[in-house]
């Protein structure tokens, strides 16, 4: 089962690299030739990234994950130092008015694609060892938001409204996930709701987005240009698309088409045939990744597992909703497909660490008489836990009645801690 299932993420992400590869080249060959003299200049970056994330992946792949649980306080500084980076003069890397990047060569790094999945991994091991304690106001709200919220601060500076808005819906799920009380939770999105009002409509281009977001063809060569181009771009492609290089919205016409619309490209080149097997694809990826997340062997890495399934989903909604006027236009990339080196390498890290927790499943992570499901007398795993119905009945460290068989009314454990 976990070849398989490791067969099921592994597939669908190279299609979707793939894809990546063949769209960023017909988006940027003709602007790579006028920058660079070469149309492949763009591609050969590209490749790059695709090959260190192919290893990022594959290595994550191996690697035990349970290993980065004691370090989840390092790489909680880490990334936060490298977010204060991005201001530092000589370090940090300026355009179109925002400090995102840090200069590494051959391309740049953006901190707040690692924050992401910083916060997936530091969630996951927080609730796993507050699994009890989440209904509380203190152990369930206060302290993975202040977390977030020290980051989303930094990240406002830079700034990146998307990258925030995208922390903060993945916190909220992981903490409704977690068993969070849900009043307070809506009670502090709604005191965020005057903060968030005065994010947007106090800065000029951010409700310019709102407004051509609301009607596009008011102002369809200002505010509303990009949309509006956009949907020139799904319209041309009718069906079956203008084929592989015949876009016309490329040429200057649709900007930002290799990376936060290149999914307008798609539409346009390939028609409603690859925006269905794209749109597909991430529905795939998000089934098999709940699928592994439910046959995981603990409550971190069930948590783990979920939080790099929302990630990848709701970026790439995210990105489905902008590009069709569903949502305001925000930066944010299409996973696995845009042109950008930090997005591409944060998501295949998540999917390498995504088929190490299906690689494991089935496995007890703490065998050994300290642990609170150890039976006595048997030597092996199986031997340890018995059939599988048993295994599945003691398979959470903690014993917390969400974790029981799903499919049986099982009695709680008494041996667990706490009981």
């Amino acid at each position: 089962m976990s070849i398989k299932s490791s067969r099921d993420i592994v597939v669908p992400v190279l299609v979707l690299v793939g894809i990546g590869l063949l769209m960023v080249y017909s988006s940027t060959a003709l602007m790579s030739t006028k920058k660079y003299g070469s149309s492949f200049h763009y591609l050969w970056n590209h490749l790059f990234t695709v090959f260190a994330g192919l290893i990022t992946m594959f290595v994550l792949a191996k690697v035990d994950y349970r290993k980065f649980r004691p370090l989840v306080i390092v790489f909680l500084v880490f990334s936060l130092i490298l977010l204060v980076l991005v201001f530092v003069p000589g370090i940090g890397l300026s355009a179109n008015g925002a400090s995102r990047w840090i200069r590494l060569w051959p391309n740049t790094f953006q901190p707040s694609e690692l924050v992401k999945i910083t916060l997936v991994i530091f969630l996951a091991e927080y609730m796993s060892k507050n699994i009890h304690r989440m209904k509380d106001f203190r152990h369930g709200i206060l302290i993975p938001a202040g977390v977030m919220l020290l980051f989303q601060f930094i990240i406002i500076l830079q700034p990146d409204f998307g990258a925030v808005m995208s922390i903060g819906i993945l916190t909220t799920g992981l903490l409704i996930l977690g068993g969070a009380r849900l009043r307070y939770i809506w009670g502090g999105a709604l005191l965020s709701l005057p903060l968030l009002y005065l994010l947007v409509f106090s800065v000029p281009y951010r409700k310019r987005r709102i407004m051509a977001f609301l009607d596009p063809w008011q102002d369809p060569f200002e505010s509303g240009f990009q949309l509006v181009q956009s949907f020139i771009a799904f319209g041309r492609g009718s069906v079956f698309g203008v084929g592989i290089g015949g876009s016309k919205q490329k040429l200057f016409f649709l900007p930002e088409v290799h990376t936060d619309f290149i999914f307008s490209l798609i539409g346009e080149e390939i028609g409603l045939i690859g925006v269905l097997a794209v749109v597909g694809l991430f529905v795939w990826l998000f089934i098999k990744g709940v699928m592994i997340a439910n046959r995981a062997a603990d409550p971190f890495s069930y948590y783990l597992a979920f939080g790099l399934t929302l990630m990848i989903s709701c970026q790439a909604l995210i990105n489905f909703s902008v590009t069709t006027g569903l949502m305001p236009t925000k930066g944010l990339p299409l996973p696995f497909i845009s042109y950008g080196g930090s997005a591409l390498l944060n998501n295949m890290a998540a999917m390498g660490i995504l088929i190490n927790i299906s690689r494991r499943n089935g496995q007890i992570p703490f065998a050994s008489t300290h642990h609170p499901f150890h039976i006595e007398g048997g030597d092996s795993e199986r031997s340890m836990y018995g059939s599988r119905r048993a295994r599945m009945k003691y398979r959470y460290e903690y014993c917390d009645s969400r974790w029981r068989d799903r499919r049986t009314s099982l009695p709680r454990y008494s041996g667990c801690k706490g009981t």
